[in-house]
């Protein structure tokens, strides 16, 4: 799967426009992980426990993502994006989207 945060693919050509495509998933801190994060915090820096749940959220919401664009038949994913919103305290949404469509090289 091809996805690019642009709104065209160099070498490509676009035969046919799929539609919009999202993965979506919802994460909480756990206890621990709030524990960890706050001694962290006490010394400053990088909160690696924090930089962790991060990356593990959107990669979630991005492998999803791509499952949507495949089971639609899609090739390709233009101007992936993502979002993310606190939905209550410690718990976040994070979303994926873009634009999928079926490419070929030129």
């Amino acid at each position: 799967m091809l996805v690019a945060t642009t709104n065209d693919l160099p070498g490509y050509r676009i035969v046919a426009h799929v539609g919009m495509v999202r993965g979506v998933t919802v994460r909480s801190r756990s206890v621990i992980g709030n524990v960890g994060g706050a001694i962290q915090s006490l010394f400053g820096g990088t909160l690696s426990i924090y930089v962790k749940l991060a990356e593990t959220a959107r990669q979630e919401a991005y492998d999803l993502l791509v499952a949507h664009a495949e089971a639609a038949g899609a090739n390709a994913i233009l101007a992936m994006r993502y979002d993310a919103n606190e939905i209550m305290e410690g718990i976040t949404e994070v979303l994926a989207y873009g634009t999928a469509v079926r490419v070929e090289p030129l």
